[in-house]
């Protein structure tokens, strides 16, 4: 950039690509359908990761002898370090190449995963999953770059868009699925063999599958923007966490929370003076994309919100097992790829905009449903549940993908490795901050209406931004 970078600095809306050179056509390239095929079960396999020890937890945690503080942390560390990291992760793929930092998240990430296999006891599978929330910090990012590349088109890459926003609601829902049906007729350990597969066949792919992407030139990293915004998110997050087990008067979540708000403050801050900031202030100026981002935080919520309370309400109330209970789910699932399968047409008919609005507004209702009749005991699960387990899985994966799209929309390709950083941390944190909020109402049924709540309030301020 010429000048120093201020705070009203716009993004400029991305061109359909330039010839390589001139008069020369551009050299072939993998086929974008491959390529597609094989980061989408990457990024899948990145969420699935994240749910993976949520339902076998109780089980992990007599193994281990754990307590309920040291279970939250254990189920929360892969989060921690993936949100943490995002925005930097963002930085090194438009930095170095899309390509070159997803095979070294890919690397990372491959390694903590057998580390995590592996582990003997508690501590380290602690490390290992920090470590597999920092591979996937870099290559979640990264995988968006390649995509970028992948469709260099803008109308191409929109239609892309629509279905890749699907896919990360589908690998966390598989997480919590499959390693419950796992864990109950096998063990636990064997989920997490997945990310380890996947990790490694990707690494063997990716040359031949995946196009070249360029280094970018003339860009720092902003390591003192890195540093302030990884610990202030992860510090942030970790307090938000614990309210699960620790009341928010306590210094064990008053501390790293304050902490947490200071150094992002100061992230912020220092962001505005820079000339070629870690997160351009002006990024999130932009109606649309911030109104896109919430609707991912607030879709993820919802399903994660759902599934924590279910889970538990389901083998606690009912006295269902782990393996029941993922079979409880398999509506939700089968919604969620019906829906994600249908989206890109209806996206592409209707546009971003108005399917975000019909997403979140779907999703609220199914949340509502669950809220005031599914967890009534008296009432069957036909009844009382399914409605809302079709209907909250069907809106939540419309609008995540319309609203994946309007993430992305006119961004720049040397910034597509931002995009991917902040539409990431927005799925990820989305789903820390209700759930810590709603954590403080007392009843599960009122957790989820408001959540309800939340998702309606974003379809009216959505409709009205149409």
């Amino acid at each position: 950039m010429a000048g120093p970078q201020s705070c009203n600095t716009t993004i400029a809306t991305a061109s359909a690509g330039a010839a390589p050179g001139a008069g020369a056509a551009p050299p072939p390239g993998p086929a974008p359908g491959p390529a597609f095929a094989l980061l989408g079960v990457v990024q899948m396999s990145l969420l699935f990761t994240l749910t993976s020890l949520v339902v076998p937890l109780p089980r992990i945690g007599r193994d281990f002898s754990l307590d309920r503080t040291d279970l939250i942390l254990l189920t929360s560390a892969y989060g921690l370090a993936f949100s943490g990291l995002l925005l930097f992760g963002g930085r090194v793929a438009d930095r170095f190449g899309g390509r070159r930092a997803l095979t070294a998240g890919l690397f990372v990430f491959a390694a903590a995963s057998l580390a995590a296999l592996l582990a003997p006891g508690p501590e380290p599978l602690l490390a290992a999953r920090f470590a597999q929330g920092a591979g996937a910090a870099l290559a979640a990012p990264a995988a968006m770059a390649v995509l970028r590349a992948a469709f260099p088109q803008p109308a191409a890459y929109g239609r892309a868009m629509a279905t890749w926003g699907g896919l990360s609601v589908i690998g966390a829902t598989a997480g919590n699925l499959l390693s419950g049906v796992i864990s109950a007729l096998a063990s636990w350990r064997l989920a997490l063999a997945v990310p380890v597969v996947v990790a490694a066949l990707a690494l063997v792919l990716a040359p031949r599958l995946l196009p070249a992407t360029p280094a970018g030139t003339g860009r720092s990293l902003d390591l003192p923007g890195a540093l302030l915004s990884t610990a202030g998110i992860t510090l942030a997050s970790y307090g938000l966490v614990l309210t699960e087990a620790r009341p928010w008067g306590s210094a064990a979540v008053l501390v790293p929370l304050l902490a947490g708000a200071a150094l992002f403050m100061a992230f912020l801050t220092v962001e505005c003076r820079r000339r070629d900031p870690l997160l351009p202030p002006a990024f999130l100026r932009d109606r649309r994309r911030a109104l896109a981002l919430a609707a991912i935080g607030l879709t993820a919520a919802g399903t994660a919100t759902t599934f924590t309370v279910l889970s538990l309400h389901l083998q606690q109330d009912r006295g269902w097992s782990a393996l029941a209970t993922s079979i409880g789910f398999v509506p939700f699932a089968v919604a969620l790829l019906v829906s994600s399968r249908t989206a890109r047409p209806l996206i592409a008919r209707y546009g971003a905009p108005a399917m975000t609005t019909a997403g979140l507004a779907v999703a609220a209702t199914g949340l509502a449903l669950i809220a005031f009749t599914g967890l009534e005991p008296h009432h069957s699960y036909a009844y009382g549940l399914l409605p809302g387990l079709l209907l909250l899985p069907a809106g939540a994966a419309a609008g995540f993908a319309a609203a994946s799209v309007l993430a992305t929309d006119g961004v720049e390709p040397r910034r597509t490795g931002l995009a991917g950083g902040v539409m990431n941390t927005a799925m990820e944190l989305g789903p820390t901050v209700v759930l810590a909020a709603l954590l403080t109402l007392g009843s599960d049924s009122t957790s989820l209406a408001a959540t309800a709540v939340l998702l309606t309030a974003a379809a009216v301020i959505s409709l009205r931004t149409e």
